[in-house]
């Protein structure tokens, strides 16, 4: 099981590392209704990280206890096509970019963060976490890893909880953080919400590239 973890731990530190979600957590963190939004939103963060990555781990095929000393060829093939789809979007991420002195553009949909309600920050988490391309690819690509790594049900299970809570982590720890020392925090989150705005396209498609690359050589090297 360490060695699958080591596997998809790349893959999920990308979950982790995606500047809009943690932008809009920071921007539910300066609202008035900070507490309840912003837990909602990491609830619903992580229930669509599990859903997806869940899903895939079921849809490979029973759980068995047997091991397995490499991954069937068609899982290699699909690591290949995972990792191909990141460096595309790696692609867009870069030519989407501003260019010097531009403003960057942040969905539209974050003018309104700051006064969403609980259930609609519950379902935005999912969405973003879940839904999205970026952390779909990288979701499905902890899910093929997982399920086609032949573990036992219940290492399975925790491999799927560790993919889960290192997914979940940037977003998790502002809002924690938060809850415990507000008022230190406010100032920090007010510029990383900044820095991240401005750096956006270029984190993610160095990020994608990175991860896009890894994730296919790892399904070459399977194939070989």
């Amino acid at each position: 099981m360490r060695t699958v973890i080591g596997d998809f731990m790349p893959v999920a530190l990308g979950v982790a590392i995606s500047p809009v979600p943690i932008i809009a957590v920071i921007l539910m963190l300066l609202a008035p209704n900070a507490t309840a939004s912003s837990v909602a939103f990491l609830l619903g963060w992580v229930v669509g990280i599990t859903v997806v990555v869940g899903l895939v781990v079921l849809l490979i095929g029973p759980v068995d206890d047997s091991q397995t000393s490499d991954p069937p060829t068609w899982a290699s093939w699909l690591k290949v096509a995972l990792g191909a789809a990141a460096v595309l979007l790696a692609v867009k991420e870069w030519r989407s970019r501003p260019g010097p002195g531009e403003t960057p553009e942040l969905p539209k949909w974050m003018s309104a963060v700051d006064s969403i309600t609980p259930v609609k920050a519950l379902g935005l988490g999912g969405l973003l976490s879940g839904v999205n391309p970026k952390n779909l690819v990288l979701c499905l690509t902890g899910g093929v890893m997982i399920g086609s790594a032949g573990l036992s049900g219940g290492d399975t299970a925790i491999a799927v909880a560790v993919f889960v809570v290192i997914g979940s982590l940037t977003v998790a720890v502002p809002v924690v953080g938060y809850l415990v020392a507000r008022r230190r925090l406010t100032k920090p989150l007010d510029d990383l919400k900044g820095w991240l705005t401005s750096n956006n396209a270029a984190v993610m498609s160095v990020l994608l590239l990175v991860i896009g690359v890894a994730i296919a050589g790892k399904g070459l090297a399977g194939l070989g």
